[in-house]
């Protein structure tokens, strides 16, 4: 028997670097997933009972649909998904890159400053401190520490790439970058804002400005949070459950820079039919129709990567959960194409349709692949198996019939209402001339939808059970230790390299170019609008805000009054019959932040003070305090905190000179007068609802001038006044 050669110097084999995989921060984004989660659905459960039980939290204003709206979807998106989502790079990135984590402080300050900023929003937002922007609702001093944070996050991130031990960045990787630079951007831009005080400030932006940059962040919110990062979990997971490699590389790049480059310029879809120039709604429908490509390319990819794997799919619960997610991705992202589309808009916008759409993206794509990313990984990290496969196919059963009965109904109701709205007589007048009667016509398929929330979160709580009887039978694995080659410093191209490998070895480049990519579409759109005054043309009989009426309309935005009325009359014969002339661009210039909702619970109310629209100040009075003794049937809350809560004289002069700084045109020194004529037009109202209160022999001091009430009654009064003087003119 002959000895082995020795080794020569080529033939040397590299020298292995030790080094270890955190499982501790995986681990607590893991927990806070699943907490967040958890609450974030209970959150929005409630809000689904109380669509169709009004009166279900009925004085408690922190409670209201109006202010825990905005605290279900900020939950979902950013505390629930975003956990989520740190969860799966904090376990991908470092094994994709051979190397653990840049900074162990680092990820600790990300991990607890993101669980700050949730608390923060969990007590704002129910407080009614917002800005009234849908899904950018948190005020400033949030906003700055949310950009901290996110710093914090990608300077870990970018380190750790750069000290990584693989050369080429798998395609995971280019979706995080392009993830952490456009929210980035998005965030800064759509926060711009001028504060007033610590808890409130006016949006820099106004009317139709302030609407297109709303879209554009709020879109590509969707796109680039909820969407973006769960493509590149998808990327590293899939493969991983499955044991398989991507169905195909071409694809996935093709996939991967189209959808960054086409995405940032489809917000504009979202105002079809409005005050936004033409130009810019045909915009976004050209590139919303062209999104179809990437996704689906995406998806298929997804999917195709478990080509002969579907043996192991009908006995892993993890894999389908998976597959459903795609599956849920790919229909999300056909139908909002189709949504763009100005003639199908016309029916979907402001109805339950969008709604359930949304849902099919939040609870199949993002909810089902979460869940099975925790069911691949907390057993791997705590060294054990999975408590029970049983349970986890149960919950997968319980909750796609969850998502099924939760959006299905919505679809429904969707076109019921489009439909409603819509329906004229033989005679040419309005066949159903009240907006409730659309209301009680969709209650049963409201019902549906809270049935539907309810086995959700059944499943939920199902696979916390499991999680929970997993980790106790496991150890946590805290310092995963690994070991692998070290980065050779020289790179030598091999025959026949694809092109793309050149951009994978630069992460600086891959940032560049996705940053440049998604510049375009927002410059291209957002500044001509910004910049070409035709945009906006301006209206003479438009005038500011009384101070009465400034200070109403920020109740009206603290009670989240927006989530269920629109301020916009598109111009349909069927929307100007029922409301009045359709809105002009000039109406809004001086509204900080726009108004005009995406979702019509409640009827428009562009204008409600004026025409056959028009109501007493008695009757919004009691509407308020009572509604269902105004419209028995009625399914909004009531308000009487307002009735009991004294109006902020203080801040009127704050507000008044924030105005100002923003360009709209109060006379020098009003501030020193605002709240003289505050109270002397507060003073009529109550004059006016005194008068009819004791007609009916009710008790007149219980109106009080000084009172909040007065102050919403007085905003809504004045609703479309300045839009109908033009029209008679």
């Amino acid at each position: 028997m002959t000895e082995n050669p020795p080794i020569t110097t080529q033939q040397a084999a590299p020298t292995l670097e030790r080094f270890a995989y955190d499982n501790v921060i995986v681990r607590n984004f893991s927990y806070a997933t699943i907490f967040w989660g958890i609450a974030a659905f209970l959150v929005g459960l409630l809000a689904a009972f109380e669509m169709v039980l009004p009166e279900l939290t009925d004085g408690i204003s922190w409670l209201s649909f109006g202010r825990i709206r905005p605290l279900h979807t900020n939950a979902a998106i950013f505390a629930f998904v975003g956990n989520g989502i740190f969860m799966g790079v904090y376990y991908s990135l470092p094994r994709l890159l051979k190397t653990g984590m840049y900074s162990k402080a680092l990820s600790n300050l990300h991990f607890w400053g993101w669980q700050l900023i949730i608390v923060a929003a969990l007590i704002t937002l129910p407080l009614g401190i917002t800005t009234g922007k849908e899904y950018a609702e948190l005020e400033w001093p949030i906003d700055i520490a949310i950009t901290l944070v996110w710093v914090i996050f990608g300077l870990n991130m970018f380190m750790t790439i750069i000290k990584r031990r693989e050369r080429h960045l798998y395609v995971a990787i280019w979706f995080y970058i392009a993830t952490w630079v456009t929210v980035a951007v998005l965030h800064i831009v759509n926060s711009m804002e001028l504060p007033v005080e610590f808890w409130k400030s006016y949006s820099l932006y106004a009317g139709v400005q302030d609407a297109l940059v709303q879209w554009w962040y709020g879109h590509n919110a969707v796109a680039f949070f909820l969407t973006t990062p769960y493509l590149g979990l998808m990327y590293y997971f899939i493969p991983k459950a499955s044991n398989r490699p991507v169905f195909s590389y071409r694809l996935s790049i093709i996939h991967f820079w189209a959808l960054i480059f086409i995405y940032i310029w489809a917000g504009p879809h979202h105002l079809l039919y409005t005050s936004l120039p033409d130009w810019a709604q045909s915009l976004g429908v050209v590139f919303s129709i062209m999104l179809i490509a990437p996704s689906w390319g995406g998806m298929l990819n997804g999917l195709l990567t478990l080509r002969g794997a579907w043996d192991r799919v009908a006995n892993d619960p993890t894999l389908k959960f998976m597959v459903v997610a795609i599956t849920a991705y790919g229909m999300a992202t056909f139908e909002g194409p189709m949504l763009s589309l100005k003639g199908v808009n016309a029916i979907s916008h402001f109805t339950d349709w969008t709604i359930g759409h949304v849902h099919v993206g939040t609870l199949g794509w993002n909810g089902f692949l979460t869940f099975g990313i925790l069911y691949y990984l907390l057993p791997r990290i705590f060294g054990t198996k999975l408590f029970s496969k049983k349970l986890a196919n149960q919950h997968f059963w319980i909750g796609t019939m969850g998502i099924i009965l939760y959006t299905v109904p919505l679809y429904w109701a969707g076109f019921t209402q489009a439909e409603m709205w819509k329906d004229f007589d033989q005679g040419g007048f309005l066949e159903y001339k009240t907006f409730l009667e659309t209301v009680v016509q969709i209650l049963p398929m409201y019902w549906m939808r809270a049935i539907g929330g309810t086995l959700y979160v059944i499943g939920a709580c199902m696979m916390i059970y499991n999680l929970i009887k997993t980790i106790r039978k496991g150890k946590l694995l805290r310092y995963e230790e690994a070991e692998a080659p070290a980065l050779p410093k020289a790179y030598k191209k091999h025959k026949n390299e694809h092109w793309h490998r050149w951009i994978e070895r630069r992460p600086v480049q891959m940032l560049v170019g996705s940053l440049v990519l998604i510049s375009i579409g927002g410059i291209v759109e957002l500044v001509p609008t910004f910049m070409v005054e035709s945009n906006v043309p301006k209206i003479a009989t438009v005038t500011p805000y009384t101070p009465l009426e400034l200070q109403g309309r920020d109740l009206y935005v603290r009670e989240g009054c927006y989530v269920c009325h629109s301020q916009m009359i598109r111009p349909f014969r069927s929307e100007t019959e029922r409301y009045g002339p359709y809105s002009k661009s000039g109406e809004f210039v001086y509204d900080h932040p726009f108004q005009w909702g995406s979702k019509r619970t409640g009827p428009d109310l562009a204008r409600e003070g004026t025409g056959k629209l028009k109501k007493s100040n008695y009757w919004h009075w009691q509407h308020m305090l009572d509604p269902r003794t105004v419209v028995e049937e009625s399914i909004m809350p009531s308000y009487t905190w307002l009735f009991d809560s004294e109006l902020d004289l203080e801040s009127t002069p704050k507000k008044i000179r924030a105005m100002q700084t923003l360009g709209v045109p109060y006379e020098e020194g009003y501030d020193k007068i605002a709240n003289e004529e505050l109270m002397k037009q507060a003073q009529e109202i109550t004059a006016d609802i005194k008068k009819e209160l004791t007609l009916l022999k009710r008790n007149p001091d219980a109106v009080v001038a000084e009172s909040e009430i007065i102050a919403l009654i007085a905003y809504l009064q004045r609703l479309g006044v300045d839009g109908v003087a033009a029209e008679k003119k």
